[in-house]
């Protein structure tokens, strides 16, 4: 099956940064009767009377409302049922299946991320890869909640599933046997004198999770290195976003001063900044030099820590441009099991820069080349820009404006195959923590990148 993945994009359903609103939050709507809700019930009536089959009055209720809102921008839907319960999962979840994060892209299951440790990372699967079959069944044009649902089961068992790589000629199979995914947002560990944060996710507490993840370190370097760490990575690739009030806590943890982000929405209740010493106070990594890694899906919430971090001169980031999305959606709950999921508002960094469309540039390309198929995955990643009905950057920002350096940087001319015979598997993270150890004694390392 050819897959042509900048079409028909769907929606990024966890690259949000959800800002919660109570029911009593609702605007009042103007229930008086217009020419144009005149059409829209001439056309259920025709349809109650005339449509081949009998239709539920629910699922043409729920296809009016889908339509509204996907008409508007990818990231602004209803939620009900399974898709309810898939955003609730992703803040506070535990559940039996593959631990995967997923997206419909032209008409195929599309992955996001696998997650840290789970059994679908363990199987090989990676971000970019499309599921075409699962059991050798076909799922093409069909609902992702479907898709969804058959991935999950009891742990212990097993399915085959059929990925489709781009860069690959040919299809392949890949038996998994699911697990409990308890979600992680936070992992840490101490590498040759670096300590190395993975968030995975911007569920709660995660600004709390890291806080403790540097204490953690802090104690490690003491005992093991016999001094102080030599730097920090704050690992953010692949992470789709989350929680708004997450991200802005883990910016402060590192910052003691100035901005971490603004909202600004058509209502003036909508715009609203962000500042440090708010959350937490000082600089719990005070002295400490820090690198940022994004690729290509790091979004939304990751976005603002790293543009925080990155106009505050607090971090250097690494890595590759990530996905551009830079809007707020307020969780707008209806009753007990449904919602509305509404984009309310851009966001901007400190410095007054949008991230919609153009993303964060890294202050230092770092490619994965550790990966034989980053290249060809890179080449076909689906960023913000190219999702049908997304907001436009107010500055009109273009891609090609955004990567017209092509040429390769000697340093990165190695193959995967050259980096496994030195036992290198991440290359993005071991070239970030070799920086650290090169210039370790040098808090002054973000300023000088951007020198």
């Amino acid at each position: 099956m050819k897959i042509a993945p900048f079409l028909r994009a769907a929606l990024l359903v966890s690259a949000v940064a959800v800002l919660p609103a109570a029911t009593s939050g609702l605007a009042a709507v103007d229930t008086r009767t217009s020419h144009e809700f005149d059409k829209l019930f001439t056309i259920y009536e025709l349809v109650k009377d005339n449509y081949v089959d009998q239709v539920d009055d629910d699922k043409l209720l729920k296809g009016a409302i889908d339509g509204m809102l996907a008409s508007l921008d990818p990231h602004s839907n209803y939620l009900d049922g399974p898709s309810l319960q898939r955003l609730e999962t992703m803040i506070d979840g535990k559940y039996t299946g593959l631990g995967l994060s997923v997206i419909e892209d032209d008409g195929a299951v599309k992955i996001i991320s696998p997650f840290k440790g789970s059994p679908a990372e363990k199987a090989g699967l990676k971000a970019g890869d499309y599921i075409t079959h699962i059991d050798g069944v076909l799922y093409y044009e069909r609902d992702l909640d479907e898709a969804v649902s058959r991935m999950r089961g009891p742990a212990g068992t097993s399915l085959r599933l059929t990925v489709f790589r781009p860069g690959r000629d040919e299809p392949f199979d890949v038996t998994v046997t699911r697990g409990v995914i308890e979600l992680e947002p936070v992992t840490w560990e101490y590498k040759d004198n670096v300590g190395v944060i993975s968030v995975n996710e911007f569920s709660r507490d995660v600004g709390n999770d890291v806080n403790s993840a540097i204490a953690d370190l802090k104690k490690q370097a003491a005992l093991k290195g016999g001094g102080k760490l030599a730097g920090l990575v704050l690992d953010l690739r692949s992470n789709p976003g989350g929680s708004l009030d997450e991200a802005v806590a883990l910016s402060d943890l590192f910052l003691d001063h100035g901005d971490i982000v603004s909202q600004r929405g058509r209502n003036p209740s909508e715009n609203q900044f962000y500042r440090a010493e708010t959350m937490f106070r000082g600089d719990v990594a005070k002295g400490l030099p820090v690198v940022v890694l994004v690729d290509a899906g790091s979004a939304s919430a990751s976005e603002i820590v790293a543009g925080a971090l990155q106009d505050q001169h607090r971090a250097v980031v690494m890595g590759e441009r990530t996905f551009g999305k830079g809007s707020v959606q307020s969780f707008l709950p209806l009753d007990a099991k449904s919602a509305v999921k509404l984009t309310t508002a851009r966001y901007f960094t400190p410095s007054g820069h949008s991230v919609q469309e153009g993303g964060i540039v890294p202050d230092i390309k770092v490619p994965q080349l550790s990966d034989p198929d980053a290249r060809a995955r890179a080449e076909r990643a689906v960023r913000e820009s190219d999702l049908r009905g997304h907001l436009i950057n107010e500055a009109s920002l273009k891609d090609k404006d955004l990567e017209t350096d092509k040429r390769d940087d000697p340093r990165f001319k190695m193959t995967a195959a050259e980096l496994e015979k030195q036992g290198i598997k991440d290359f993005q993270l071991h070239y970030a923590i070799s920086t650290l150890q090169r210039t370790a004694g040098r808090p002054a390392l973000a300023a000088a990148a951007k020198n």
